[in-house]
């Protein structure tokens, strides 16, 4: 994998692209508005809700989270999923991390390969139990056993032997996740062509290196070459924005809250455009002498995306493990 890989496939389907198109002049208008660029920093340390002991367990953990974070909305009339920890009910990704946190700490070793190749549904219900279901729980539970015996059968039993063999190469790292993890393979096919999204995958690496503050397992040496992180809310906020736009037929049906299949060209088109987008984001941004980063940016939009503000669109629905 590299970075062209990356891009270069996007930009093939942004260019024939039926559903979905980029207004760059929202992007120049974006970049002349200073009270929307509070770009900040990539914030170093263990975030919220994270496990952390400055050990390999935490690197071997944030593996574990990465294998399961994708896709936490719920059905139309069906519950959110919500897990109460220290007090609090969170939901979406803090509820995944809070669960599996707070599984390490009721001594349950869930970071373990032995663990997870083990793992059956009951024990797994059990370490996400809240109020409602996480949905794709089937998947998640496949996901986790798939993960702990490729481990066993390639890594000796550890994710600390995978980055080992990556040996500080955030590219490495993603084509090992991609190429021996199934759950990680995440590309697509458009117009008979590979299209790479490796969401998950990037993601990880993000993880790792600002859990570990570029330390340690954290501490890749290539980190430029990661792209945004193409999920469901980095599409609803640029569209907000007025950088992404969509044919009446596609916004009728997200609005709607209509599936949009997994594979499908206009799910394709959303993701692609949405790292192209934010590509072009990020050069527009070089162009005028600020240094930042596609994860950056990604970690900027994504808590645009947590605010009320940035919701009036719906995102797109799609049920898929890879994000």
């Amino acid at each position: 994998m590299s970075l062209l890989s990356v891009l270069s496939s996007c930009l093939a389907v942004v260019e024939h692209s039926k559903h979905v198109h980029i207004d760059t002049e929202a992007i120049s208008d974006l970049l002349a508005d200073s009270s929307h660029l509070e770009i900040s920093p990539l914030a170093l340390g263990p975030a919220p809700y994270h496990f952390f002991d400055s050990t390999g367990a935490t690197a071997e953990w944030l593996f574990l989270v990465d294998t399961v974070n994708h896709c936490f909305w719920p059905d139309v009339d069906s519950a959110l999923w919500t897990v109460h920890y220290n007090d609090e009910a969170l939901s979406g990704y803090w509820a995944l991390a809070a669960s599996l946190k707070r599984a390490m700490e009721e001594g349950f070793p869930i970071h373990r390969a032995t663990t997870l190749a083990d793992l059956d549904s009951e024990t797994l219900a059990h370490i996400f139990r809240g109020r409602g279901q996480i949905p794709l729980f089937a998947e998640r539970l496949q996901n986790l056993r798939q993960a702990g015996q490729v481990l066993l059968d390639r890594f000796q039993g550890s994710f600390i032997h995978v980055l080992e063999e990556a040996a500080g190469s955030a590219i490495v790292l993603i084509d090992l996740l991609a190429e021996e993890f199934p759950s990680f393979n995440d590309t697509a096919t458009y117009g008979g062509k590979k299209v790479y999204f490796y969401k998950r995958a990037q993601l990880l690496v993000h993880d790792l290196y600002t859990t570990f503050s570029g330390q340690s397992w954290g501490n890749f040496r290539d980190l430029d070459h990661l792209t945004c992180f193409a999920d469901y809310k980095l599409p609803q906020v640029l569209r907000h924005l007025g950088i992404l736009h969509y044919k009446p037929k596609l916004a009728d049906l997200i609005q709607n809250l209509v599936h949009i299949p997994a594979g499908s060209p206009e799910e394709v088109e959303i993701r692609a455009t949405t790292i192209w987008a934010v590509e072009l984001l990020r050069q527009e941004l070089t162009s005028q002498g600020f240094r930042v980063n596609s994860p950056q940016l990604d970690t900027w939009l994504w808590h645009l995306g947590q605010e009320d503000a940035y919701r009036a669109l719906p995102y797109h629905r799609t049920r898929t493990i890879f994000y």
